[in-house]
């Protein structure tokens, strides 16, 4: 079973999510701002991570450089999942390591499909 990270500040999001998810037979585990998500990254070794981006204190641009840049938890994918939908944001997002990037509010299937191409 798959295991998926949520790093997001929204319990909202992550209720969303982590309910699609689970019905879907994926494992989640939450961290709820960058740095709990670069830790809980090297922690448990996800198998994806969906990284919100406006968070406070390390953002997900942040985060996401973070967990690239380390030899243990580079190989990890991340889908950059926020409201920032500026074609800079994204290509910023895709230069920091980032895999896929999805705009809330996301399309819970669209979100399951890119979940299931990076992880499958």
């Amino acid at each position: 079973m798959a295991k998926v990270l949520i790093v997001d500040d929204s319990p909202t999001e992550v209720h969303i999510f982590s309910m699609a998810l689970g019905d879907e037979g994926y494992q989640v585990v939450v961290a709820t701002d960058g740095e709990e998500g670069v830790q809980k990254a090297m922690e448990e070794m996800p198998d994806l991570i969906l990284m919100d981006v406006v968070m406070p204190g390390l953002n997900g641009f942040q985060a996401t450089r973070k967990i690239h840049r380390n030899a243990s938890t580079k190989h990890i994918p991340i889908i950059i999942v926020t409201t920032k939908d500026q074609d800079t944001d994204r290509e910023w997002g895709m230069r920091q390591g980032a895999k896929d990037y999805l705009v809330k509010p996301v399309d819970v299937s669209q979100l399951l499909s890119k979940v299931g191409e990076l992880v499958d």
